[in-house]
Formats: structure tokens, sequence, C-alpha cells
């Protein structure tokens, strides 16, 4: 596969911490997914990739910090990853919600085929993946 095919295939966005970097974050998403032609998904991955952005601002960054949201499609085409890196502390996980809040990471469970928590310097990435139909 050529280095333009290989640069197609991830993308990535920095964002700010702002709460209007959430609805920046699925417009670029929605972009990728439709250019990558992973539509079958997109309710899926556009409601997980808000709920994971959304975790990061309100628990992940810390003030005068960002987050970056990293999009990647496997060579086949066939799994599309999406990852939320941020630089605050603690390991997310699926809880039960309380009152409003505390849903996010249950959505992401049950609509993605995966997902899990990784490690990095300072913070964290919390990532899901979805396969194609």
């Amino acid at each position: 596969m050529n280095e333009t095919m290989q640069l197609s295939l991830l993308r990535e966005r920095f964002c700010r911490r702002e709460r209007r970097s959430v609805a920046a974050v699925r417009e670029f998403t929605r972009e990728a997914v439709t250019d990558w032609g992973f539509g079958a998904r997109l309710d899926d991955v556009l409601l997980c990739v808000s709920e994971l952005a959304t975790n990061a601002l309100l628990h992940g960054v810390p003030p005068g910090r960002g987050y970056l949201v990293r999009l990647r499609l496997e060579p086949e085409g066939c799994v599309l990853s999406v990852e939320v890196h941020d630089s605050g502390g603690g390991v997310p996980e699926v809880r039960r919600p309380d009152g409003e809040s505390g849903r996010g990471l249950l959505l992401v469970d049950a609509l993605a085929d995966r997902w899990g928590v990784g490690e990095r310097d300072p913070g964290k990435l919390v990532w899901c993946a979805f396969t194609k139909p």
C-alpha cells in the first residue's frame, strides 16, 4: 500500500478544553466515517465519540490543556477505531448511572464492538472499535 493511501486511513484532531469542541469532534468524525464508506455505523460511532469527548472534557482535561481525537480505519477497511487522548488521571469504567450522569461508558459499552483504556504519559487514552457490517 502506498504512503498516500496509508495517510488517508488516519485522521486526528486536537481540541481545546471548551464545550463546543464536542460538536466539532462529531462533525470531524462524520466527515471521516462518510469518506471511508462506514456509514452503516455512523450513528453508533457519533454517539460514542461524543461520549468519549465529553468524558475527556469533563474529567480528563486539566485547565489550559486539550484532548486529541484519533480515528483510524484498518487497511482492510473492516474496523474503525476511535481514540480520545487526554492528560488527566484515573481509569474510566462503566458504572451505574447517577441521575442524569454516568451513562457515557455504558452507551459506549453497548454500541461499540469493543472498547478499552490505554496508558499515555501524561494521562490516558480511551478507545472503542466498530466492525463494518
